[in-house]
């Protein structure tokens, strides 16, 4: 089954006594024993829910998986899959890679014995050298949170398995239309599925995808002991976001690729940054995604345009998030990437000047109108300040 039909199909068939195309919510959270010793399959809502099940066999159809987990939030995905690590192990981690992930690490997960090495992934010497006799796992983001840097999954993946470490891939950006990192060689793939996955900005889930039986084992007992898992009724919504992905990430891609083409040509702009942009990083990213996604990121030429372009916009919102119709633009400077230490953020890239945008499906006449008029505006704008000050 190819797989836009997996996700149009996803939750239909579940009610077989009303034939209920929609998978029904379910909002039990205690399920009746027909006799001592047995069970439904259902027994407490944390540990099982029928609604929160569709979702979690969905999204491991989809992503090629054992098994699918459900959980509150993206965060608490990637808390709940670093319950597979103990006191002492150490992770290689991404460069630049999204700020609340960084934070997780660095400021809850380093108090229970973890340690963190920061690395561009695209030099595997520097994988090597920052490996240690305690390193147990490699995280991946690919394309990176903000700079869109391009990581060989395949590659990483097949050196992790040869050192015996777990490897997982955070693919909220590309979903499993455009890139299935399991596929790969990854044990281990998250999604902040609140993002493209919900793809409307009104429901808040994380979804974990594991490889195998022992592992998907171990990834269950988490679930159930730390308990956050997604009710019932956001499972719900998120399976009915999901079943037009097909449709809305090839728009919001189709959109991306425009603006990148406006964005490089426009003289107040100094970089954009896309999978398509850089000659290495789009050869490795066809070679392992059947796409590129709608994020971009960008840089100004002066970053006291910022809040002048970003009060001129009138189409594409100011917001703290991504993968909604919409389009919203972020500054990580001071939102998503706020919690790294400064110069931390400046080594990596992550300037202030840098501007990321989550490219929606409206009309791109009107997108590309909207950029142009907060561009020119904060570049004239800047101008006459200058010009008041001489």
């Amino acid at each position: 089954m190819h797989p836009e039909t997996k996700l149009v199909q996803m939750g239909k068939g579940r009610c077989q006594s009303t034939g209920a195309i929609s998978c029904p919510v379910y909002h039990a959270t205690a399920y009746e024993h027909p006799a001592l010793g047995q069970s439904t399959g259902y027994d407490y809502t944390r540990t099982g829910n029928p609604t929160r099940h569709a979702l979690e066999e969905a999204i491991a159809a989809l992503e090629g998986g054992e098994a699918g987990f459900a959980c509150s939030s993206g965060m608490a995905a990637i808390q709940t899959v670093m319950g597979l690590f103990s006191v002492g192990d150490h992770l290689i981690v991404s460069l630049d890679l999204y700020g609340g992930t960084y934070r997780l690490f660095e400021e809850i997960f380093t108090r229970y014995g973890l340690s963190f090495s920061y690395v561009d992934l695209r030099d595997f010497e520097a994988i090597r050298s920052a490996s240690r006799p305690e390193t147990r796992g490699i995280f991946i983001e690919s394309p990176t949170n903000p700079l869109m840097r391009v990581t060989h999954i395949g590659k990483v993946c097949s050196l992790a398995k040869e050192k015996g470490w777990l490897s997982i891939v955070d693919n909220t950006f590309m979903t499993p239309w455009f890139q299935r990192p399991l596929e790969h060689g990854a044990d281990v793939v998250v999604h902040s599925a609140t993002k493209y996955l919900g793809g409307h900005n009104d429901v808040l889930a994380g979804l974990i995808i594991s490889r195998g039986r022992e592992l998907s084992q171990r990834v269950a007992t988490l679930h159930n002991s730390m308990g956050a898992v997604l009710g019932p009724q956001d499972a719900w919504l998120l399976m009915r976001g999901m079943k037009t992905l097909a449709l809305r990430m090839e728009k919001h891609q189709e959109n991306a690729l425009l603006l990148t083409q406006f964005l490089n040509g426009h003289p107040a702009v100094e970089r954009v940054y896309y999978p398509t942009t850089d000659t290495a990083d789009r050869s490795i990213q066809e070679n392992q995604a059947s796409g590129y996604g709608g994020m971009l990121s960008f840089r100004v030429k002066d970053p006291d345009r910022i809040p002048i372009l970003l009060s001129s916009l009138r189409v594409i919102a100011f917001a703290e998030s991504l993968g909604g119709v919409e389009s919203l633009i972020t500054y990580p400077w001071t939102q998503t990437h706020a919690d790294i230490p400064e110069e931390i953020r400046r080594k990596v890239g992550v300037c202030d000047k840098l501007l990321r945008l989550s490219v929606g499906i409206e009309n791109i006449e009107d997108l590309i109108g909207d950029l142009s008029h907060a561009l020119n505006v904060s570049r004239d704008s800047t101008s006459k300040t200058i010009k008041e000050r001489v």
